[in-house]
Formats: C-alpha cells, sequence, structure tokens
C-alpha cells in the first residue's frame, strides 16, 4: 500500500487508475481497493484528488499561472472537474482561494507553516 501511496505522490498528475495502482502493490484491484480505503481512511481516488488539489493550492499561491494552466498541470482533464473537486475539499473556488491567498499575504510565510495551516480538511 506504500509503494502505490508513494507513487500517487510522485505521479500525481499522471492518469493513474486502480488497475495500475494496484499492479505496484503486487495485489488484486478489489483486495487493493478495499486495503487502501483502510489503511488510509479514504479510497485511492480521493486520496489522488486531494493530492492534486493540495500541490494546485501551492501552485495558486506561489505563481501567477492561470487557473487553467494549473487544471492541467497538477493532471485533471478538464477546469470544470477540476473546479467542483477543489471547492468540494478547500470549500472554495481556486479563484477565491488565490484571492485570499494574495489579500493575507500568504506568500511570506514559511512553506512549512503554509502547508500546515492550508492542508484540506475533506
Amino acid at each position: 500500500m506504500l509503494r502505490a501511496r508513494d507513487a500517487m505522490d510522485r505521479a500525481y498528475a499522471q492518469p493513474l487508475d486502480v488497475p495500475a495502482l494496484a499492479r505496484i502493490a503486487h495485489v488484486s484491484e478489489a483486495h487493493f481497493a478495499r486495503t487502501f480505503r483502510a489503511t488510509f481512511g479514504e479510497t485511492p481516488h480521493h486520496y489522488l484528488q486531494r493530492r492534486r488539489v493540495e500541490r494546485a493550492m501551492s501552485l495558486l499561491r506561489e505563481t501567477d499561472r492561470s487557473v487553467t494552466d494549473i487544471c492541467f498541470q497538477v493532471g485533471f482533464g478538464s477546469p470544470g472537474t477540476f473546479s467542483r473537486t477543489f471547492r468540494a475539499i478547500v470549500g472554495r473556488s481556486p479563484r477565491e482561494y488565490r484571492k485570499e491567498a494574495t489579500a493575507t499575504n500568504v506568500r511570506n510565510v514559511p512553506t512549512c507553516f503554509t502547508m500546515a495551516w492550508t492542508r484540506p480538511h475533506a
């Protein structure tokens, strides 16, 4: 399970699915899905989506790239899915998040503190 989770952490922007992750963990797909959820408290899909959103949050804070560019860079296939998923996890849209982060000047706070304060709690 740790190998599969590490693969998701490294290659979050790549198209990863349960069959590929199960092969990495050397177990069947059904066993992988059950065991991953039992071990980490969320489905592999939700974990991967959360990792992508966490990376997008960082890019929104630290760059001036467009939301659409960030969407594709972190592995989402469409801006609509990205915005919907981002809002579900963070509680606000990517544009609202960027505006809030800029207004509070989060860029001048050390990265380790920013990551702890802004980590999604979904």
